[in-house]
């Protein structure tokens, strides 16, 4: 009986997790937001600023600014990827290319909202 009882609730969970499934994925931008969310507003803040505590502690530059934004796509790429200087860690195995280019993507959108 309960083996039974253990199928069920195996089959419940496999029904449920397939009915959201179903009910849809978040949208790519919205992926993004929630990556730069995780993993880079600590540093850079939501708007890209870099004003928050670890930001300031470790003299982030504003993404928004003249300098940054003169920085091609490609060493914001590499930066993202590779890590930049002793403070910024490399998250190529952890987002890979793809989501780093929507990254860039991403911060190049929060520099014209400036």
């Amino acid at each position: 009986m309960r083996n039974w009882r253990n199928l069920a609730a195996v089959l419940t969970t496999a029904g449920l997790a397939s009915v959201t499934l179903m009910a849809g994925s978040p949208a790519p931008e919205d992926d993004v937001k929630q990556v730069y969310s995780n993993k880079c507003s600590v540093c850079h803040g939501e708007d890209g600023a870099g004003k928050t505590a670890k930001g300031k502690k470790l003299k982030m530059k504003d993404i928004r600014s003249a300098e940054v934004e003169k920085m091609t796509d490609a060493k914001w790429l590499e930066a993202i990827l590779k890590g930049s200087g002793e403070n910024m860690a490399p998250f190529e195995k952890e987002l890979g290319a793809d989501m780093a280019k929507k990254l860039v993507t991403y911060m190049r959108d929060l520099a014209r909202k400036k």
